[in-house]
């Protein structure tokens, strides 16, 4: 019963969420000079070597666990 009303829940703020208005003086202006795709790319590469870093430690964790 919890999961039905968290999933109730959730389907709610996703909804309220398409809603608003899409328009934004922000966005119109990325888009308008596609500066957009910088900016996608940009966090693409931060969130890859997020994710990159992340499993470099956790080999060299890995590595450490089996010497002792």
């Amino acid at each position: 019963m919890k999961k039905l009303i968290t999933t109730v829940l959730m389907l709610m703020v996703t909804m309220q969420l398409f809603a608003q208005d899409q328009t934004s003086a922000i966005t119109d202006t990325l888009a308008g000079s596609e500066k957009i795709y910088v900016v996608a790319v940009c966090a693409a590469v931060i969130l890859l070597g997020l994710i990159f870093f992340l499993f470099s430690i956790d080999g060299r964790l890995k590595k450490l666990e089996k010497k002792s």
